[in-house]
């Protein structure tokens, strides 16, 4: 059975169009086909119970697979292209996205003073943009997290990471983002991404980063509002 789902997996991944180098909306494609062949695989094995069913059941799998996984990068992709329109020119912020996972990160700096956790005023602006994109692409969850560089104990760095990420829930929430696609933690000092020997590299590892990510269990069930 488990070689019969490697197997068909790998026929459905080369289906997929997997030759490199690959679009991040045809790394999309490719993993939903790839997750699809598998489902597909062990349904044809249970209704079937042999080979052809199995490969049967791969192929309807990859295919469906295939087309959600590039329907969910598609709509993450316009979704990138909104957001970096909506924070061009903003020196503080950075948008990257990996097939159907968007990340939007601010420098704490902007948004904070050091040591607190109230949104400045010119932050509310930069939060306005964002949130205008989030309720343009409304089926979308938000993973909202707080890190700080390593000034002050590791348990006052934490308070204050999680402080900050909650602020940056209510000034979205404020904008009318539901509160129900917005979840929030914070890190700390815990995963910096540059040295906090330098204050260069301190002002780096004080930021804020929202992932977001498709509501997949809603595109299953209403494609039509896509």
């Amino acid at each position: 059975m488990k070689r019969m789902i490697v197997l068909a997996t790998l026929v459905a991944l080369m289906a997929a169009g997997c030759a490199q180098p690959m679009t991040r909306t045809q790394k999309g494609t490719a993993i939903g086909a790839g997750t699809g062949a598998a489902v597909g695989a062990g349904l044809g094995q249970l209704i079937g119970r042999d080979t052809e069913s199995t490969l049967i059941g791969a192929g309807v799998g990859a295919a469906l697979g295939a087309a959600a996984g590039g329907f969910f990068a598609n709509y993450m992709e316009r979704q990138e292209m909104a957001m970096n329109q909506a924070l061009a020119g903003v020196e503080a912020a950075s948008v990257r996205r990996d097939a159907e996972v968007l990340a939007v990160t601010f420098k704490s700096d902007v948004l904070f003073d050091i040591n607190s956790h109230t949104i400045k005023p010119g932050g509310y602006d930069e939060l306005q943009r964002v949130a205008r994109v989030l309720n343009e692409f409304p089926q979308t969850t938000i993973l909202i997290a707080g890190h700080t560089d390593s000034t002050g104990s590791e348990a006052y760095n934490q308070t204050l990471s999680e402080r900050r990420a909650e602020s940056v829930k209510s000034s979205l929430m404020g904008y009318g983002v539901s509160a129900m696609r917005l979840t929030t933690v914070g890190y700390g000092e815990s995963r910096p991404i540059a040295s906090n020997a330098t204050e260069s590299g301190r002002q780096m590892n004080r930021r804020v980063t929202m992932t977001i990510t498709p509501n997949q269990q809603h595109h299953q069930q209403y494609p039509a509002h896509y």
